[in-house]
């Protein structure tokens, strides 16, 4: 996605109540991956009506979270779509100055930790099919770490730059033709305070 903004930081209650959506964000996580899908192809993947499927991409699309992208076959019918970006940015200082704000903030961060556990568990339901190299080389881990705001805020820095810098590399390689053994990999980190 070149010349595209990296991460598009939502700060519009309109915006995030059109992303917090339990289809929407299956659609935007779906066309993330593909980089370009017609609407046939993601109400396959997805398993739901083309009619539905549309209507939610037009909906994404007026919020500017996905736009039309190049035809990529003849067919003049179909209409391609891509992310106007390459992630989103939902920060909970853009929504605290109003209840409603508030409220919407917390209702979609919990859809997104919902499907990010469902896509852990489906994992643990597939895993024995994915083969040894792969469960070799997933992880699932914990850690309580002492910190100040400061340090915390740090942390996430270089951990997106961490996750950044390997999306780029896979990214590069996949351009070069080297596709030989990649699969997509989710990346969920969470970070924190809590009272013991």
């Amino acid at each position: 996605m070149t010349g595209k903004e990296r991460d598009r930081r939502i700060t519009d209650l309109g915006t995030l109540k059109a992303l917090a959506h339990p289809l929407r964000m299956n659609l935007i996580r779906a066309l993330t991956i593909r980089r370009v899908a017609t609407a046939s192809q993601l109400a396959e993947q997805v398993d739901e009506a083309v009619s539905l499927v549309s209507y939610h991409l037009r909906k994404l699309a007026e919020h500017g979270l996905i736009e039309e992208a190049e035809p990529q076959s003849g067919d003049g019918r179909e209409r391609w779509w891509q992310p106007a970006s390459d992630g989103v940015r939902i920060r909970d200082e853009d929504f605290r100055d109003a209840p409603e704000k508030a409220a919407a903030h917390t209702a979609a961060s919990r859809l997104f930790a919902e499907q990010r556990t469902e896509m852990y568990r489906r994992w643990l339901d597939e895993r024995a099919h994915w083969g040894p190299e792969w469960n070799r080389a997933a992880e699932s881990s914990e850690s309580n770490l002492r910190l100040t705001a400061d340090e915390l805020t740090e942390l996430n820095k270089e951990l997106l730059a961490l996750l950044r810098r390997y999306d780029e590399q896979g990214r590069a390689a996949e351009a070069a033709g080297d596709t030989d053994g990649r699969a997509n990999v989710a990346v969920h980190t969470y970070t924190f305070p809590f009272r013991p």
